[in-house]
């Protein structure tokens, strides 16, 4: 693969980074490496060689970018079928790294890396940190889990590439996190959504006002969030919101990012080539087009992902960002299309219940979806956490707050919700991804 860019000092100038190429420029670079990326994934990876012959295709038969809608998917179950090593395109002697899912549903996903994968790696999470305003000087506080999950070295690696100083405190700890945010000055915080809420929480108890900090942005990853709960951590703490997007799967973090301007994720897409799709018939959409996310290395040597299905349900922003980025966007990921329940016949998402409660003032962004049976119809119970000064003694007090949030949650969803009032600090906390839909209709 040819060098991303060439930079006698070795130091990231975002003006002269892809994300700014020309579109004919851009789109030539793409074809280049698709060709390169499906020659090498036909040699190597003899499940990808085996479907394209059954689909009478070639690495040949890719002419232009939108030959790339002819080739086969590749799923999820398609790296647990080949557990563990059965997708990779280089030998053992090429890789130095491996990442793997928790395997909490069975077999773990497993990724490989060469040392150039690591390199672009790191340059999409650079870009990353760029697109939040961050550069060489400032200190990133990387609150993402080290080890076998992709988040922690992924960060690391492009915080130091940028030339700011990483302070590598990875999860929990959240007394520490916040004492070692304020002696040391960071000016960014990465870690999930769910986490940063409850370093918000225990900043309050430990009397630490984050608005007096030199803490601006947070780079927030790894589960969804809606805009509700963004405006929530702004208006808590004075810095700005960034969401990015990846997936082990595909490299990592470092896939997608918000700009300052948050008007949807740009996507790297000189590294990671997207499409959208119909979920249900395959079919490639238009930009602009709602659908699934299907994405595919075109710079990954020891594991090419070759149109992969992500499930994240999303469209393609076509306006020109005011940043300047010639890259696509794409709309943040508010919903993925295996995160879905349905109740009495109707699809329901998380992230739906999630933005009807946030926008009652008095409820928190601290929540459960329990889901019960009860004479054979289903019912969906939001347990809720509401402000002190909100939770009341008063009967006639709590059942008018709860008729308001399930108010706020049905006009979204067009179904009946029981909503629970809880005191502050009575769910449980995550230090990493949060847990909010429990589905106890099996058990009834």
């Amino acid at each position: 693969m040819q060098a991303l860019w060439n930079d006698s000092e070795g130091l990231f100038n975002p003006a002269s980074a892809p994300d700014f190429l020309p579109t004919q420029k851009l789109k030539d670079l793409q074809l280049q490496r698709l060709r390169a990326i499906i020659r090498h994934a036909y040699d190597h990876v003899k499940l990808f060689r085996e479907r394209c012959g059954a689909n009478n295709l070639s690495p040949d038969s890719v002419r232009e970018l939108s030959d790339l809608g002819k080739f086969p998917f590749t799923v999820k179950t398609d790296l647990r079928d080949t557990y563990p090593f059965g997708l990779f395109a280089t030998g053992m002697k090429d890789i130095v790294r491996l990442h793997a899912s928790s395997g909490t549903t069975g077999k773990p996903i497993v990724v490989a890396y060469t040392d150039e994968d690591i390199k672009v790696w790191a340059n999409a999470m650079e870009r990353t940190f760029s697109c939040a305003g961050l550069h060489s000087g400032d200190v990133i506080q990387n609150a993402y889990g080290y080890g076998l999950f992709t988040g922690g070295l992924g960060a690391h690696y492009g915080a130091e590439s940028l030339g700011a100083t990483v302070i590598p405190i990875s999860g929990g700890n959240t007394e520490r996190q916040l004492m070692i945010m304020k002696d040391f000055g960071s000016n960014a915080i990465c870690c999930t959504p769910s986490y940063f809420l409850h370093i918000i929480e225990q900043a309050k108890n430990m009397g630490i006002n984050l608005k007096e900090l030199p803490l601006r942005v947070g780079i927030f990853g790894a589960e969804p969030w809606t805009m509700e709960m963004g405006l929530y951590m702004e208006r808590e703490t004075g810095i700005k919101c960034i969401d990015i997007y990846g997936l082990s799967e595909i490299t990592g973090p470092g896939v997608a990012s918000m700009c300052l301007h948050q008007r949807g994720l740009h996507i790297f897409e000189d590294l990671f080539y997207p499409e959208i799709i119909d979920p249900e018939s395959g079919d490639v959409l238009d930009d602009g087009e709602e659908g699934e996310l299907v994405l595919t290395t075109l710079c990954k040597k020891a594991m090419p992902m070759i149109r992969y299905r992500t499930r994240d349900i999303t469209r393609i922003i076509t306006e020109k960002c005011p940043c300047g980025r010639t890259i696509r966007r794409m709309e943040r990921i508010s919903r993925r299309s295996d995160d879905m329940f349905i109740i009495r016949g109707v699809n329901v998402f998380p992230s739906q219940i999630e933005a009807g409660l946030l926008s009652v003032e008095e409820a928190l962004p601290h929540y459960q979806i329990v889901l019960t049976r009860s004479g054979g119809l289903d019912q969906i119970n939001v347990e809720v956490e509401v402000t002190p000064e909100a939770f009341s003694d008063k009967i006639a007090e709590v059942q008018a707050l709860q008729k308001k949030i399930a108010h706020a949650i049905e006009s979204i969803i067009q179904i009946r919700v029981t909503v629970k009032l809880m005191e502050p600090n009575s769910l449980p906390r995550s230090e990493g991804k949060a847990k909010r839909l429990i589905d106890k209709r099996a058990q009834e």
